[in-house]
């Protein structure tokens, strides 16, 4: 019956047993679901009932609950349970998680939850928050099994099973030496076809692909993504194994990565969602726009510069949105592919000059393509071939020119260091705005002479 029911269906059933009070009916829904939806019923609770459903939970389902939540719903679940009970739950939730939880809260209040945890968790969890947020030590858990090389099958199984609920992944076991060095892995399924007396240094792969404790994050998921690993180790200068980063917090990584590289070409601000308050947005958004707002300015000093020409030719006019919103849709699209491929590909001389040629390929082709149909356009529109041409020919530099302005400039800012999905979509729009209206109407001034026929 639950494998079939809606979230909405079981937020009923949910509210039902804690209204009436039925622990063991809830318990026994609940022991079907998976952390996930602990989260989904949490969220949909009306708020009265919040703290009665989470008198309902064991401590390791909470902890389940918490980690799927937001930092701010988080804190808000360990308040309501008091130092006592929350302690119980932190010591349950993955150390990475508890470590990022943390960092969220004051000095006095991490050394409050700290000091009443069991003191070789609190040390652990004060090893992971030593290191930067967005790093691989920030990413990494401490909570994963090793093993030497001169032990047995056995032994290895013998301790996987020993630590499985310590461990947040057992499919891959970690090889060090007597000084704590990397030298090894083995697979779980190595394990489970090798004989039961196989030495591990028989079974295991020498060569380790590893990440650094202070790699970035994003270099860290592009590892996993190009071994298409579940886990990788995290080691320091003296290739010590200090901890491991799972697919799933990578995962989380490339999501977040990603949803920040959108706000930035889109010129929307970060930390903007569905629940962010209407003046909080307004107030994230508005340095773009007040910056872009200004720069647009320039669009109308450069027609006022052309008054006389489009005075003259009037029909000018009718093109003049058509050939600043190509130009600027050109260039958007150039700077998708450039921020696309800076996150996937190594970028070098060789790759940037290959990438700037193919563009400005594309670029002609797009240019002509469209510039040919805009010219039969106005010559059949307005019968008059010469203001064909000048649109056309506009039409055919400004889309080069915007589409080489959106693959360069952010390799630019990438060369110069500067995130270069900072150079959103409306900046590109607008600059190309400016370097479109000045090509056409300097085109137009010069076959001003035959286009009004003097």
């Amino acid at each position: 019956m639950i494998a079939n029911m809606t979230e909405d269906q079981l937020l009923v059933l949910v509210i039902k047993y804690i209204k009436e009070a039925k622990r063991g009916a809830l318990q026994q829904l609940l022991d079907e679901l998976h952390p996930y939806d602990f989260a989904q019923i949490y969220r949909g609770l009306p708020e009265k009932h919040h703290h009665k459903f989470l008198t309902f939970l064991t401590p390791g389902q909470i902890a389940d609950l918490i980690q799927e939540l937001e930092y701010d719903v988080q804190l808000e679940i360990l308040q309501q349970l008091g130092i006592e009970r929350s302690s119980k739950v932190m010591d349950l939730m993955d150390n990475d998680d508890l470590a990022d939880l943390l960092n969220e809260l004051s000095v006095d209040k991490i050394k409050e939850f700290l000091d009443v945890m069991k003191k070789e968790d609190s040390q652990n969890i004060q090893s992971l928050m030593s290191y930067p947020a967005e790093t691989a030590g920030g990413l990494m858990t401490n909570q994963f099994v090793w093993i030497h090389a001169d032990q047995t099958v056995r032994q290895a199984v013998d301790k996987l099973k020993a630590y499985a609920s310590f461990s947040e992944n057992i499919y891959y076991l970690y090889v060090i030496n007597h000084e704590k060095k990397l030298v090894g892995v083995v697979s779980y399924r190595d394990l489970l076809i090798a004989e039961i007396d196989d030495k591990i240094e028989d079974l295991m792969f020498n060569r380790v692909v590893a990440v650094h404790v202070d790699a970035d994050q994003e270099e860290v998921a592009r590892t996993i993504e190009r071994y298409d690993f579940i886990a990788v180790p995290v080691v320091n200068d003296d290739n010590v194994l200090l901890g491991i980063i799972t697919v799933d917090d990578a995962l989380d990584v490339v999501i977040r990565e990603a949803n920040e590289d959108i706000e930035k070409l889109s010129a929307s601000g970060k930390d903007i969602d569905f629940n962010t308050k209407a003046l909080t947005a307004s107030f994230r958004r508005l340095p773009w726009l007040i910056l872009l707002l200004f720069i647009g300015l320039v669009s109308g000093s450069i027609i006022s510069g052309f008054e006389e020409t489009l005075d003259q030719v009037v029909a000018l006019i009718f093109f003049m949105p058509m050939i600043a919103g190509m130009t600027g849709n050109t260039g958007t699209q150039s700077l998708a592919v450039v921020v696309r491929g800076i996150i996937s590909h190594h970028i070098d001389r060789r790759t940037v000059i290959s990438l700037v040629f193919r563009e400005l390929r594309v670029g002609l082709i797009i240019g002509l393509t469209c510039g040919l149909l805009i010219m039969l356009i106005a010559f059949v529109w307005q019968d008059n071939l010469i203001l064909g041409l000048t649109v056309g020919i506009s039409l055919l530099i400004t889309l080069i020119v915007g589409t080489l302005a959106g693959t360069v400039i952010p390799l630019l800012l990438y060369r110069l260091g500067v995130d270069p999905a900072v150079a959103s979509g409306p900046l590109i729009t607008t600059i190309n705005d400016i370097f479109s209206l000045m090509i056409y109407f300097g085109i137009a001034t010069m076959f001003l002479s035959r286009l009004t026929g003097l």
